[in-house]
Protein backbone atom coordinates (compact mmCIF):
# COMPACT_ATOMS: atom_id res chain seq x y z
CA UNK A 1 0.00 0.00 0.00
CA UNK A 2 3.07 2.35 1.01
CA UNK A 3 4.90 1.81 -2.22
CA UNK A 4 1.25 1.98 -4.50
CA UNK A 5 0.74 5.87 -2.57
CA UNK A 6 4.06 6.69 -2.93
CA UNK A 7 3.74 6.14 -7.17
CA UNK A 8 0.17 7.93 -6.92
CA UNK A 9 1.99 11.29 -5.68
CA UNK A 10 5.18 10.72 -8.07
CA UNK A 11 2.29 10.95 -10.69
CA UNK A 12 0.27 13.78 -9.40
CA UNK A 13 3.70 15.78 -8.94
CA UNK A 14 4.38 15.02 -12.60
CA UNK A 15 1.37 16.07 -14.31
CA UNK A 16 -0.41 18.29 -11.96
CA UNK A 17 3.11 20.02 -11.28
CA UNK A 18 2.16 19.45 -7.54
CA UNK A 19 4.73 19.24 -4.45
CA UNK A 20 4.51 16.36 -3.08
CA UNK A 21 5.71 18.12 0.21
CA UNK A 22 2.01 19.46 -0.18
CA UNK A 23 0.23 16.04 -0.61
CA UNK A 24 1.88 14.93 2.51
CA UNK A 25 0.60 18.03 4.69
CA UNK A 26 -2.73 17.03 2.53
CA UNK A 27 -2.78 13.61 3.72
CA UNK A 28 -1.71 14.11 7.22
CA UNK A 29 -4.82 16.88 7.45
CA UNK A 30 -7.17 14.29 6.16
CA UNK A 31 -5.80 11.88 8.69
CA UNK A 32 -6.74 14.11 11.64
CA UNK A 33 -10.02 14.94 10.51
CA UNK A 34 -10.59 11.24 10.49
CA UNK A 35 -9.83 11.28 13.81
CA UNK A 36 -12.06 13.87 14.85
CA UNK A 37 -14.92 12.31 13.20
CA UNK A 38 -14.54 8.97 14.56
CA UNK A 39 -13.19 10.33 18.31
CA UNK A 40 -15.85 13.74 18.71
CA UNK A 41 -12.51 15.49 18.96
CA UNK A 42 -8.75 15.94 17.60
CA UNK A 43 -7.28 18.53 19.77
CA UNK A 44 -5.01 15.66 21.15
CA UNK A 45 -4.47 13.92 17.62
CA UNK A 46 -0.66 13.47 16.27
CA UNK A 47 0.13 12.24 12.85
CA UNK A 48 3.43 11.08 11.85
CA UNK A 49 4.12 10.44 7.97
CA UNK A 50 7.61 8.75 7.01
CA UNK A 51 8.34 10.81 3.52
CA UNK A 52 10.51 8.18 2.43
CA UNK A 53 8.17 5.15 2.11
CA UNK A 54 4.61 6.63 3.07
CA UNK A 55 4.48 5.06 6.22
CA UNK A 56 1.94 6.88 8.62
CA UNK A 57 0.79 6.17 12.17
CA UNK A 58 -1.65 8.46 14.29
CA UNK A 59 -1.04 8.51 18.11
CA UNK A 60 -3.68 10.65 20.79
CA UNK A 61 -1.76 12.15 23.47
CA UNK A 62 -3.54 11.31 26.74
CA UNK A 63 -2.74 12.28 30.09
CA UNK A 64 -2.04 9.61 33.05
CA UNK A 65 -4.85 9.48 35.63
CA UNK A 66 -4.24 6.82 38.73
CA UNK A 67 -7.09 4.91 38.58
CA UNK A 68 -9.80 3.65 35.88
CA UNK A 69 -12.03 5.66 38.36
CA UNK A 70 -10.07 8.94 38.09
CA UNK A 71 -10.88 8.86 33.82
CA UNK A 72 -13.52 11.01 33.38
CA UNK A 73 -12.57 11.21 29.84
CA UNK A 74 -11.06 8.31 28.11
CA UNK A 75 -10.08 10.46 24.68
CA UNK A 76 -8.11 12.47 26.53
CA UNK A 77 -7.40 10.52 30.00
CA UNK A 78 -5.56 7.34 30.42
CA UNK A 79 -5.15 5.26 33.77
CA UNK A 80 -1.53 4.33 35.08
CA UNK A 81 -2.27 0.66 34.98
CA UNK A 82 -3.14 1.57 31.04
CA UNK A 83 -0.54 3.40 30.50
CA UNK A 84 2.59 1.33 32.53
CA UNK A 85 1.48 -1.20 29.77
CA UNK A 86 2.60 1.70 26.87
CA UNK A 87 5.78 3.10 28.76
CA UNK A 88 7.09 1.38 32.45
CA UNK A 89 8.21 5.07 33.28
CA UNK A 90 5.22 6.20 32.75
CA UNK A 91 3.96 8.07 36.46
CA UNK A 92 0.44 10.00 37.41
CA UNK A 93 0.81 13.23 35.76
CA UNK A 94 2.90 12.66 31.86
CA UNK A 95 1.52 12.52 28.66
CA UNK A 96 1.51 9.03 26.92
CA UNK A 97 1.29 8.77 22.89
CA UNK A 98 -1.71 6.19 22.73
CA UNK A 99 -1.29 4.70 19.06
CA UNK A 100 -4.59 4.59 16.98
CA UNK A 101 -5.58 1.91 14.49
CA UNK A 102 -6.62 3.71 11.05
CA UNK A 103 -8.57 0.75 9.84
CA UNK A 104 -11.05 1.11 12.78
CA UNK A 105 -12.31 4.39 11.04
CA UNK A 106 -15.62 3.78 9.88
CA UNK A 107 -16.72 4.39 6.46
CA UNK A 108 -18.18 8.71 6.54
CA UNK A 109 -14.71 9.04 8.31
CA UNK A 110 -12.68 7.76 5.41
CA UNK A 111 -14.72 9.64 3.36
CA UNK A 112 -14.50 13.01 4.75
CA UNK A 113 -10.53 12.05 4.92
CA UNK A 114 -10.72 11.10 0.83
CA UNK A 115 -12.35 15.19 0.29
CA UNK A 116 -9.87 16.42 2.20
CA UNK A 117 -7.45 15.14 0.28
CA UNK A 118 -9.14 15.58 -3.21
CA UNK A 119 -10.26 19.29 -2.14
CA UNK A 120 -6.37 20.08 -0.96
CA UNK A 121 -4.79 18.64 -4.72
CA UNK A 122 -7.62 20.67 -6.62
CA UNK A 123 -6.67 23.59 -4.62
CA UNK A 124 -2.35 22.97 -5.47
CA UNK A 125 -3.40 22.31 -9.00
CA UNK A 126 -5.16 25.81 -9.53
CA UNK A 127 -2.18 27.48 -7.80
CA UNK A 128 0.38 25.58 -9.77
CA UNK A 129 -1.79 27.11 -12.62
CA UNK A 130 -2.29 30.33 -11.76
CA UNK A 131 1.96 30.83 -10.80
CA UNK A 132 2.88 29.48 -14.35
CA UNK A 133 0.72 31.76 -16.32
CA UNK A 134 1.33 34.57 -13.89
CA UNK A 135 4.92 34.20 -14.79
CA UNK A 136 3.92 34.44 -18.70
CA UNK A 137 1.80 37.85 -17.90
CA UNK A 138 2.94 40.16 -20.34
CA UNK A 139 4.46 38.03 -22.92
CA UNK A 140 3.45 35.88 -26.00
CA UNK A 141 1.79 32.68 -26.31
CA UNK A 142 0.94 30.51 -28.54
CA UNK A 143 -2.87 28.87 -28.23
CA UNK A 144 -5.96 27.52 -30.06
CA UNK A 145 -8.73 28.73 -31.03
CA UNK A 146 -11.63 26.43 -29.27
CA UNK A 147 -15.16 28.03 -29.32
CA UNK A 148 -16.96 30.83 -29.55
CA UNK A 149 -18.54 32.57 -26.59
CA UNK A 150 -21.06 35.35 -27.70
CA UNK A 151 -18.48 37.97 -29.15
CA UNK A 152 -15.85 36.54 -26.85
CA UNK A 153 -13.35 33.60 -28.10
CA UNK A 154 -11.93 30.90 -25.78
CA UNK A 155 -8.16 30.36 -26.34
CA UNK A 156 -6.93 27.06 -25.25
CA UNK A 157 -3.58 27.12 -23.65
CA UNK A 158 -3.04 23.85 -23.41
CA UNK A 159 -3.52 23.27 -19.41
CA UNK A 160 -5.82 26.71 -18.79
CA UNK A 161 -8.29 28.57 -21.22
CA UNK A 162 -7.76 32.11 -22.13
CA UNK A 163 -10.65 34.43 -23.20
CA UNK A 164 -10.22 36.84 -25.84
CA UNK A 165 -12.55 39.59 -25.43
CA UNK A 166 -14.27 41.84 -28.33
CA UNK A 167 -11.98 44.83 -27.77
CA UNK A 168 -8.92 42.75 -27.71
CA UNK A 169 -9.64 41.28 -30.99
CA UNK A 170 -8.78 42.80 -34.29
CA UNK A 171 -11.81 44.08 -36.14
CA UNK A 172 -10.53 42.74 -39.49
CA UNK A 173 -9.83 39.04 -38.51
CA UNK A 174 -11.64 36.04 -38.75
CA UNK A 175 -10.97 33.56 -36.60
CA UNK A 176 -11.39 30.45 -36.88
CA UNK A 177 -11.96 26.96 -34.27
CA UNK A 178 -8.65 24.70 -34.26
CA UNK A 179 -6.61 27.86 -35.72
CA UNK A 180 -3.58 27.98 -33.92
CA UNK A 181 -2.55 32.15 -33.23
CA UNK A 182 -0.44 34.05 -30.89
CA UNK A 183 -1.95 36.05 -28.72
CA UNK A 184 -0.51 38.95 -25.41
CA UNK A 185 -1.05 37.79 -22.03
CA UNK A 186 -2.62 41.12 -20.38
CA UNK A 187 -3.80 39.78 -17.03
CA UNK A 188 -3.83 36.53 -15.11
CA UNK A 189 -6.61 36.58 -12.10
CA UNK A 190 -6.81 34.21 -9.70
CA UNK A 191 -10.76 32.91 -8.95
CA UNK A 192 -12.08 29.71 -6.77
CA UNK A 193 -12.53 28.49 -10.32
CA UNK A 194 -8.96 28.71 -11.24
CA UNK A 195 -6.94 31.50 -13.23
CA UNK A 196 -8.49 33.62 -15.50
CA UNK A 197 -6.84 34.53 -18.84
CA UNK A 198 -7.07 37.95 -21.01
CA UNK A 199 -5.38 37.77 -23.61
CA UNK A 200 -5.17 40.50 -26.37
CA UNK A 201 -4.46 40.27 -30.46
CA UNK A 202 -4.21 44.04 -30.73
CA UNK A 203 -1.80 45.12 -28.07
CA UNK A 204 1.23 46.80 -28.96
CA UNK A 205 3.41 44.73 -26.86
CA UNK A 206 2.39 41.49 -29.30
CA UNK A 207 4.45 43.57 -31.81
CA UNK A 208 7.14 44.31 -29.60
CA UNK A 209 7.33 40.47 -28.17
CA UNK A 210 7.47 39.15 -31.97
CA UNK A 211 10.52 40.97 -32.93
CA UNK A 212 11.65 40.05 -30.04
CA UNK A 213 11.31 36.47 -31.03
CA UNK A 214 12.17 36.50 -34.46
CA UNK A 215 15.07 39.62 -34.31
CA UNK A 216 18.44 37.90 -32.02
CA UNK A 217 19.58 41.71 -32.18
CA UNK A 218 16.51 42.88 -30.09
CA UNK A 219 16.15 39.54 -27.88
CA UNK A 220 19.93 40.27 -26.39
CA UNK A 221 19.86 43.84 -26.51
CA UNK A 222 21.93 45.18 -28.76
CA UNK A 223 18.71 46.76 -30.72
CA UNK A 224 16.30 49.00 -28.76
CA UNK A 225 12.32 49.11 -29.99
CA UNK A 226 12.32 52.38 -28.03
CA UNK A 227 8.62 53.12 -28.81
CA UNK A 228 5.43 51.56 -30.76
CA UNK A 229 2.33 53.35 -32.47
CA UNK A 230 -0.33 50.97 -33.81
CA UNK A 231 -3.55 50.60 -35.16
CA UNK A 232 -4.05 46.75 -35.35
CA UNK A 233 -5.05 45.47 -38.35
CA UNK A 234 -4.04 48.30 -40.41
CA UNK A 235 -0.45 49.44 -39.98
CA UNK A 236 2.29 49.86 -37.08
CA UNK A 237 5.14 51.72 -36.66
CA UNK A 238 7.91 51.43 -34.59
CA UNK A 239 10.78 53.19 -34.08
CA UNK A 240 14.49 51.16 -33.26
CA UNK A 241 18.06 52.39 -31.86
CA UNK A 242 21.28 50.30 -31.79
CA UNK A 243 23.71 50.22 -28.81
CA UNK A 244 26.38 49.21 -31.50
CA UNK A 245 27.31 51.54 -34.21
CA UNK A 246 28.05 48.94 -36.15
CA UNK A 247 24.64 47.43 -36.13
CA UNK A 248 22.27 48.66 -38.58
CA UNK A 249 18.76 49.09 -36.56
CA UNK A 250 16.74 49.10 -39.31
CA UNK A 251 18.63 46.23 -41.47
CA UNK A 252 18.51 44.26 -38.18
CA UNK A 253 14.78 43.98 -37.79
CA UNK A 254 14.08 43.87 -41.98
CA UNK A 255 16.03 40.97 -42.03
CA UNK A 256 17.57 39.51 -45.44
CA UNK A 257 15.55 40.18 -48.04
CA UNK A 258 12.72 41.26 -45.39
CA UNK A 259 12.33 37.48 -44.21
CA UNK A 260 11.78 38.64 -40.36
CA UNK A 261 9.24 41.32 -40.87
CA UNK A 262 7.86 38.87 -43.31
CA UNK A 263 7.14 36.30 -40.81
CA UNK A 264 5.62 39.06 -38.30
CA UNK A 265 3.65 40.51 -41.10
CA UNK A 266 2.14 37.19 -41.72
CA UNK A 267 1.63 36.51 -37.90
CA UNK A 268 -0.57 39.91 -37.72
CA UNK A 269 -2.32 38.79 -40.83
CA UNK A 270 -0.77 41.44 -43.34
CA UNK A 271 -0.30 43.86 -41.23
CA UNK A 272 1.92 46.81 -42.67
CA UNK A 273 4.76 47.48 -40.15
CA UNK A 274 7.33 50.73 -40.96
CA UNK A 275 10.56 51.07 -39.00
CA UNK A 276 12.00 53.93 -38.76
CA UNK A 277 15.26 55.22 -37.16
CA UNK A 278 14.99 56.72 -33.58
CA UNK A 279 16.58 60.04 -32.49
CA UNK A 280 16.54 61.93 -29.61
CA UNK A 281 16.16 65.51 -32.11
CA UNK A 282 12.15 65.56 -31.93
CA UNK A 283 12.65 67.40 -34.68
CA UNK A 284 14.59 64.43 -37.21
CA UNK A 285 12.49 61.43 -34.96
CA UNK A 286 9.25 63.29 -36.32
CA UNK A 287 10.65 63.65 -39.83
CA UNK A 288 11.32 59.89 -39.52
CA UNK A 289 8.01 59.43 -38.18
CA UNK A 290 6.25 60.61 -41.80
CA UNK A 291 8.19 58.77 -43.69
CA UNK A 292 7.79 57.64 -46.52
CA UNK A 293 6.75 60.99 -47.16
CA UNK A 294 9.41 63.65 -47.80
CA UNK A 295 10.27 66.49 -45.69
CA UNK A 296 10.68 70.14 -46.27
CA UNK A 297 11.52 71.16 -42.59
CA UNK A 298 10.96 70.46 -38.84
CA UNK A 299 10.03 72.92 -36.42
CA UNK A 300 9.06 71.56 -32.89
CA UNK A 301 8.72 73.01 -29.71
CA UNK A 302 10.03 70.57 -27.04
CA UNK A 303 7.95 72.19 -24.47
CA UNK A 304 4.58 72.52 -25.44
CA UNK A 305 5.02 68.84 -27.74
CA UNK A 306 3.63 70.69 -30.83
CA UNK A 307 5.13 70.49 -34.22
CA UNK A 308 4.87 72.76 -37.11
CA UNK A 309 6.00 70.72 -40.16
CA UNK A 310 6.03 71.82 -44.24
CA UNK A 311 6.12 68.90 -47.00
CA UNK A 312 6.43 69.67 -50.57
CA UNK A 313 2.95 70.30 -52.46
CA UNK A 314 3.62 66.61 -54.22
CA UNK A 315 4.07 64.87 -50.53
CA UNK A 316 1.23 66.31 -48.60
CA UNK A 317 -1.57 63.49 -48.89
CA UNK A 318 1.38 61.04 -48.65
CA UNK A 319 2.06 62.54 -45.01
CA UNK A 320 -1.28 62.76 -43.98
CA UNK A 321 -1.93 59.34 -45.38
CA UNK A 322 -5.29 57.69 -45.75
CA UNK A 323 -8.00 59.38 -43.38
CA UNK A 324 -4.81 60.77 -41.65
CA UNK A 325 -3.53 57.26 -40.59
CA UNK A 326 0.11 58.23 -41.34
CA UNK A 327 0.61 61.77 -39.39
CA UNK A 328 -1.96 59.91 -36.56
CA UNK A 329 0.64 56.98 -35.84
CA UNK A 330 3.43 59.33 -36.52
CA UNK A 331 2.02 61.84 -33.77
CA UNK A 332 1.40 58.54 -31.38
CA UNK A 333 4.81 57.61 -31.98
CA UNK A 334 6.44 60.38 -31.05
CA UNK A 335 4.55 61.81 -28.41
CA UNK A 336 3.99 65.61 -30.58
CA UNK A 337 1.03 67.56 -31.62
CA UNK A 338 1.77 67.43 -35.39
CA UNK A 339 0.40 69.79 -37.84
CA UNK A 340 1.48 69.43 -41.26
CA UNK A 341 1.23 71.89 -44.66
CA UNK A 342 2.29 71.95 -48.11
CA UNK A 343 5.18 74.60 -48.84
CA UNK A 344 2.24 75.97 -51.06
CA UNK A 345 0.17 76.56 -47.66
CA UNK A 346 3.46 77.50 -45.37
CA UNK A 347 3.54 80.66 -47.29
CA UNK A 348 0.33 82.45 -46.47
CA UNK A 349 0.46 80.14 -42.35
CA UNK A 350 1.89 82.29 -39.35
CA UNK A 351 4.49 80.14 -37.59
CA UNK A 352 5.60 77.94 -40.88
CA UNK A 353 8.00 79.80 -42.30
CA UNK A 354 11.41 79.97 -41.26
CA UNK A 355 11.54 83.88 -41.68
CA UNK A 356 9.13 84.36 -38.77
CA UNK A 357 11.30 83.03 -36.58
CA UNK A 358 14.54 84.04 -37.61
CA UNK A 359 12.71 87.82 -38.05
CA UNK A 360 12.17 87.03 -33.78
CA UNK A 361 15.76 86.66 -33.47
CA UNK A 362 16.95 90.04 -35.07
CA UNK A 363 13.91 91.67 -33.16
CA UNK A 364 15.53 90.03 -30.08
CA UNK A 365 19.34 91.53 -31.13
CA UNK A 366 17.98 94.90 -32.18
CA UNK A 367 16.50 95.91 -29.07
CA UNK A 368 18.34 93.57 -25.83
CA UNK A 369 21.64 93.13 -27.49
CA UNK A 370 22.20 97.38 -26.65
CA UNK A 371 20.78 97.40 -23.65
CA UNK A 372 18.16 100.47 -22.97
CA UNK A 373 16.28 102.09 -26.10
CA UNK A 374 17.71 105.80 -26.29
CA UNK A 375 15.89 108.98 -28.04
CA UNK A 376 17.59 110.17 -31.13
CA UNK A 377 18.57 106.76 -31.97
CA UNK A 378 16.67 106.89 -35.59
CA UNK A 379 18.15 110.26 -36.76
CA UNK A 380 21.44 108.86 -35.88
CA UNK A 381 20.39 105.78 -38.35
CA UNK A 382 19.10 108.02 -40.97
CA UNK A 383 22.49 110.40 -40.98
CA UNK A 384 24.45 107.13 -41.11
CA UNK A 385 22.66 105.89 -43.98
CA UNK A 386 22.58 109.43 -46.11
CA UNK A 387 26.00 108.74 -46.36
CA UNK A 388 28.07 105.48 -47.28
CA UNK A 389 26.88 102.87 -45.28
CA UNK A 390 29.87 100.32 -45.51
CA UNK A 391 32.54 103.25 -44.41
CA UNK A 392 29.73 104.96 -41.16
CA UNK A 393 27.61 102.00 -39.85
CA UNK A 394 29.25 100.87 -36.56
CA UNK A 395 30.04 97.13 -35.65
CA UNK A 396 27.87 96.51 -32.64
CA UNK A 397 25.19 98.48 -34.93
CA UNK A 398 22.08 96.40 -34.49
CA UNK A 399 20.83 97.72 -37.76
CA UNK A 400 24.14 96.12 -39.24
CA UNK A 401 22.63 93.00 -38.23
CA UNK A 402 19.28 93.38 -39.86
CA UNK A 403 20.41 94.21 -43.09
CA UNK A 404 22.62 90.53 -43.03
CA UNK A 405 19.84 88.85 -42.34
CA UNK A 406 17.17 90.26 -44.40
CA UNK A 407 19.86 90.28 -47.22
CA UNK A 408 20.45 86.35 -46.66
CA UNK A 409 16.87 85.10 -46.26
CA UNK A 410 14.44 87.37 -47.21
CA UNK A 411 15.85 89.54 -49.70
CA UNK A 412 14.32 92.78 -48.65
CA UNK A 413 17.75 94.78 -48.41
CA UNK A 414 17.85 96.00 -52.01
CA UNK A 415 14.32 97.13 -51.91
CA UNK A 416 14.56 98.50 -49.14
CA UNK A 417 18.15 101.11 -50.61
CA UNK A 418 15.98 101.98 -53.69
CA UNK A 419 13.40 103.23 -51.62
CA UNK A 420 15.52 105.43 -49.49
CA UNK A 421 17.71 106.99 -52.75
CA UNK A 422 14.16 107.41 -54.43
CA UNK A 423 13.13 109.60 -51.56
CA UNK A 424 16.48 111.26 -51.39
CA UNK A 425 16.02 112.32 -54.63
CA UNK A 426 12.39 113.88 -54.12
Amino acid sequence: MSKELMDALDLLEKEKNISKDSLFDAIENSLITACKNNFGKADNIRVEVDRNNCDFKCYADKEVVETEDDVMDPQIEISLDDAKKISKKAKVGDIVAVSLNSKEFGRIATQNAKNVILQKIREEERNALYSQFNEKAKDVVTGIVQRFMGKNISIDLGKAEAILSENEQVRSEHLRPTERIKVYICDVKDTTKGPRILVSRTHPELVKKLFESEVTEVRDGTVEIKAIAREAGSRTKIAVYSNNPDVDPVGACVGLNGSRVNSIVDELRGEKIDIINWDDNPGILIENALSPAKVVFVIADGDEKSAKVVVPDSQLSLAIGKEGQNARLAAKLTGFKIDIKSETQAKDAPGFRLEDYYEDEDEDEEYYEEGEYEEGYEEGYEEEYDGEYEETASENDPDDTEESVDGEYGQEAPEADTQEKADDEN
